[in-house]
């Protein structure tokens, strides 16, 4: 999925006391509650979204732990729900189709007019679509990756 990220770091606290710190708190996000779970060996960050009346896309985030030594592997990896990936997906694509077409009108010899509002048009769409995801889902991911490190730094 496009919208997946996935971030490796070694941290100096053993496994054990990365998940105690961790298990059972919540992260308040733009007034959003995500609350952290174990799951076996790795931890789930899950987003309480059930009063939220807006459209809103969230992360779901995993935080995989590996004991190597002294050291303790994290991966924590985001990934849109699976409910909230549609809208996404279908603006990508209307604006990839609309880039491909106005290539295609490009070199056909059609109209410069249309070609170039084609353009412009699935690059405007997409550059709006591009700050709102930093905005939101985007800036979801980076304030729980910066929680999750702030908790377990010595």
């Amino acid at each position: 999925m496009i919208f997946a990220s996935t971030q490796r770091y070694h941290s100096s606290i053993p496994k054990e006391v990365f998940i105690d710190r961790l298990t059972g708190n919540h992260i308040k996000i733009h007034n959003l509650d995500f609350e952290i779970v174990e799951n076996g060996n790795s931890l789930r960050i899950i987003p309480h979204a059930e009063q939220v009346d807006a459209i809103k896309t969230l992360p779901v985030t995993y935080v995989e732990l590996e004991k190597t030594g002294d050291k303790t592997d994290v991966v924590i990896t985001s990934k849109m729900r699976e409910l909230d990936s549609g809208g996404p997906m279908l603006i990508v694509i209307f604006c990839s189709f609309l880039f491909v077409a106005s290539f295609i009108l490009l070199y056909v010899g059609g109209q410069p007019q249309i070609t170039y509002t084609l353009l412009a048009i699935s690059t405007f769409i997409f550059v709006v679509f591009y700050l709102r995801m930093q905005m939101g889902y985007f800036d979801y991911v980076r304030k729980i990756r910066a929680y999750i490190k702030s908790k377990t730094e010595f």
